[in-house]
């Protein structure tokens, strides 16, 4: 580990890589983690061409590189091309964290779960033990994150998707009996849930997913696990049904790099002051 005062050598190379990547906002968060830990590292973007992914790893390995995030389309593939994987990764069935250790080999993990628990317990005191929980979607992002929120011992998590097969099979998949369960849209329970998590991509396409007002009360806490400058669809639903709480997905963003950075570096980083850098930057 190099701190931010050993000139003498050569900075640590971090990275991210996807497609698109311009938007990230994961160079900022690593530079300020960094810069708050002394640690002495440059941390880029690298956008891969669909089918480049193993030869772009293969070329910032090469090159000295420490270790990468991976998001969009490329966490399964990363998850396939590692030679290790942990047990949030193999759960997961995607690698957003890729380390390089001494062996010469390739670490999978996966870190997004952990960053939406401390978002919600840390930095928001929502409880999860003992509590009902609604996941909207059943795609690689709910999945990415069953894990660490099933750790938490809720009473229950109902997963609900457009399409039930999907929900059914990813609720059968992790095989926690009453614990967890799958549904369509349309046969969400009729009484409100403590917590309801927007885990679709109908954020990005300004689309609300077909949630009954009777999932929701004035004591649900709700969570887009999407973000931007203004609140979404699902966001402004949850407000206007008078929500205890309504959050976006910013903090789990930051969180799941702090624990990237925490697997690379063995620090831990003050993520409060760097999400709320990172908001005023929207």
């Amino acid at each position: 580990m190099s701190s931010l005062f050993d000139f003498d050598a050569k900075p640590d190379a971090y990275a991210v890589m996807g497609n698109p990547i311009s938007h990230s906002k994961s160079p900022l968060i690593h530079t300020e983690f960094a810069s708050q830990t002394q640690q002495r590292l440059n941390y880029s973007a690298i956008q891969v061409d669909a089918g480049g992914f193993e030869q772009a790893v293969g070329n910032f390995r090469a090159s000295g590189g420490k270790g990468l995030n991976i998001t969009v389309p490329f966490k399964q593939e990363a998850w396939e091309f590692v030679d290790e994987r942990n047990e949030l990764a193999v759960q997961a069935g995607a690698v957003n964290t890729i380390s390089f250790n001494d062996n010469g080999q390739c670490v999978g993990d996966n870190t997004d779960g952990i960053g939406l628990v401390r978002d919600l317990i840390d930095n928001h005191a929502i409880e999860l033990t003992g509590k009902r929980i609604l996941i909207l979607g059943a795609g690689g992002a709910v999945r990415g994150v069953l894990g660490p929120m099933l750790a938490q011992q809720p009473s229950e998590i109902v997963i609900a998707n457009r399409t039930e097969e999907k929900a059914l099979a990813l609720a059968n998949e992790f095989n926690r009996g009453d614990q967890l369960r799958g549904c369509g849209f349309p046969s969400i329970d009729d009484q409100p849930f403590d917590l309801i998590i927007n885990g679709t991509a109908a954020s990005l396409q300004g689309e609300l997913p077909p949630i009954p007002a009777i999932a929701i009360s004035k004591n649900t806490c709700c969570y887009d696990m999407m973000y931007g400058k203004e609140p979404t669809v699902f966001m402004v639903w949850a407000s206007e049904h008078d929500a205890s709480k309504v959050l976006n997905g910013l903090g789990m963003l930051v969180e799941q790099a702090a624990e990237s950075f925490f697997i690379w570096r063995g620090v831990r980083a003050d993520t409060r002051e760097v999400i709320a850098s990172v908001t005023a930057g929207l």
